[in-house]
C-alpha cells in the first residue's frame, strides 16, 4: 500500500473518532463500565459507582431504582407487593449537628429521603426523639438525643414525604418510627404540623388476624396513602398510631441478621411465621454501617437472605427490604431482591421484569439468556488487522461509538481497494 494511502486512512480515523465525541452516545447499560466524572451516562435506574469489596474496582452502572410493580399488575392487597426500604433513611453522609459540627453517628444513607423516594423507596426507617422542645431524627446514648447525635427536626423529613405525596398522587409510603418521644401526643402534633395526617391510612382499617389489607387501588381512591408504624405499643390507644409488631413480622437486624441461612426473629416480632401478622419485614443490614462493604451485603448475600426468609415466614415473601447505603451494590442490587419478590407476589414469576401486565396469574415473558454484547473492538497489529496495516492497537467502546465510525473507516477501505 502507498505511503499517502496509509496517512489517508489514519487521517480518517482520527477525524471519525474526534466527530463522535460531539455525538450523542446511547445511555449505558447495567454491567457496563462508565465514567463517574460524567453525569446521566447510565440509563435510567442506574448509577455509575464501583464495588472494590468485590473486586470491581473499574465503575461500573448499577442498579439503584426497582421496577414500580404497580406498573405491572395493579389493584392487589397492599400485602402482595413488596417495597424498598431504606434503614435509619434520615443519617445522611456528611450531616452537621445542630451547632454545626459533624454529627458523631454512622451514616447509613448517601442521599436525603426526597432522593430516596424519586428512586423508588417506598419505606422509610426513621428515630423520632424529643429534642429542643421539639421532635428530632437523631441516634441516641441511653435513649436520649444530643447535640452530637442530632440529624434534624423531623418535620423536614415528614414534609419532604408529603411533597411526595402531593405530587405522586398514585403512591403510597410507609413510615416506621423508631420511637422515643415521651411528650404528650408528640407524634400526632408533629404530623400535623407537616401537613401529613390527611394521607394517613387510619388504625381502624389494617387487619389484625393476617387477611388482607384493602388493594392499592383502593387506599389511592381514599388517599390512605402514608402508613405510619410506631415501636411503642401505647401510642395505639393515646394517638391510634399502629404499633409496629402487631401488624408485622421483622427478623433479626444487624450482624445477627445477615447469618448465612437463618432468618429469626427480632425479640419485638412475633415468629417469623406468625400467620396472624399479614406484612413481613426483612433487615439486611451491618450492625456497624459501612459504606464499601454495603456493596457486597446489597448483591448476592442480600438475594439469598431473601429467599431464606420467604422460607422462614411460611412461604411468604417480604413486603418490605431495608437496607443501608441502597444505591451501593455491584450490579442488580437492593432493587433487584425487591423486583424478584414483587415477581412471585405478584404474578407468580421469578422476577417483576417477566410478569405480563395485569394477565393471569403465573403468566411469565422469561428471556432467553444470551451472552453480553462485547465491551470493545479490539485491533492489533498483526497482519490480520485492516488487511496487514500495522496499526498501533486500540480499543472502542461499543456503546460509545456511534455505528458510522465504523461504516465510514471500512467503505474507504473498500474504496481505496485495500
Amino acid at each position: 500500500m502507498h505511503h499517502n494511502s496509509f496517512i489517508l486512512v489514519i487521517t480518517i480515523i482520527l477525524f471519525a473518532s474526534i466527530l463522535s465525541l460531539f455525538q450523542p452516545s446511547s445511555s449505558l447499560k447495567i454491567g457496563e463500565t462508565c465514567s463517574m466524572d460524567v453525569e446521566n451516562q447510565c440509563d435510567a435506574g442506574l448509577r455509575c459507582g464501583t464495588c472494590p469489596a468485590s473486586g470491581n474496582t473499574r465503575p461500573r452502572c448499577t442498579r439503584v431504582k426497582p421496577i414500580s410493580p404497580t406498573s405491572k399488575v395493579n389493584g392487589l392487597p397492599f400485602n402482595r407487593y413488596s417495597w424498598l426500604t431504606t434503614h435509619n433513611s434520615y443519617a445522611l453522609s456528611g450531616s452537621k449537628s445542630p451547632e454545626g459540627s459533624p454529627v458523631l453517628g454512622p451514616a447509613n444513607q448517601e442521599d436525603d429521603v426526597a432522593s430516596q423516594l424519586r428512586n423508588g423507596v417506598r419505606g422509610l426507617m426513621l428515630d423520632m426523639y424529643d429534642f429542643n422542645n421539639d421532635i428530632w431524627m437523631c441516634h441516641s446514648f441511653g435513649g436520649k438525643c444530643y447535640n452530637i447525635t442530632a440529624y434534624q427536626p423531623a418535620i423536614n423529613v415528614l414534609r419532604e414525604i408529603l411533597k411526595f405525596l402531593e405530587a405522586n398522587p398514585t403512591e403510597i409510603v410507609t413510615v416506621f418510627i423508631e420511637d422515643y418521644v415521651t411528650s404528650p401526643d408528640g407524634l400526632t402534633k408533629v404530623f400535623s404540623a407537616s401537613g401529613l395526617t390527611r394521607y394517613m391510612f387510619p388504625l381502624s382499617r389494617m387487619p389484625r388476624d393476617g387477611g388482607d389489607w384493602p388493594t392499592v387501588t383502593d387506599m389511592v381512591t381514599q388517599n390512605q396513602r402514608l402508613l405510619v408504624f410506631t415501636s411503642k405499643s401505647t401510642k395505639e390507644a393515646s394517638e391510634s398510631i399502629a404499633y409496629e409488631w402487631s401488624f408485622v413480622v421483622e427478623n433479626q437486624y444487624g450482624n445477627e441478621g445477615q447469618v448465612s441461612g437463618s432468618c429469626r426473629n427480632r425479640s419485638e416480632s412475633s415468629a417469623m411465621n406468625t400467620t396472624s401478622r399479614s406484612l413481613v419485614l426483612q433487615n439486611f443490614f451491618s450492625t456497624n454501617p459501612n459504606v464499601t462493604g454495603a456493596c457486597i451485603d446489597n448483591s448476592a448475600s442480600l438475594i439469598s437472605m431473601t429467599k431464606t426468609c420467604q422460607q422462614a415466614a411460611g412461604g411468604r415473601w417480604p413486603n418490605y427490604i431495608a437496607v443501608d447505603f441502597y444505591q451501593r451494590s455491584d450490579g442488580g442490587g437492593a432493587p433487584e431482591a425487591v423486583d424478584i419478590a414483587n415477581g412471585y407476589l405478584t404474578c407468580g414469576c421469578p422476577n417483576i421484569a417477566y410478569c405480563r401486565t395485569n394477565a393471569t396469574f403465573g403468566t411469565c415473558d422469561i428471556p432467553v439468556l444470551s451472552p453480553p454484547p462485547p465491551a470493545q473492538l479490539q485491533l492489533d497489529d498483526s497482519n490480520e488487522s485492516f488487511g496487514g496495516f500495522g496499526l498501533i492497537s486500540f480499543a472502542i467502546h461499543t456503546t460509545a461509538q456511534p455505528r458510522w465510525l465504523y461504516f465510514t473507516i471500512f467503505t474507504t477501505l473498500i474504496l481505496l481497494g485495500i
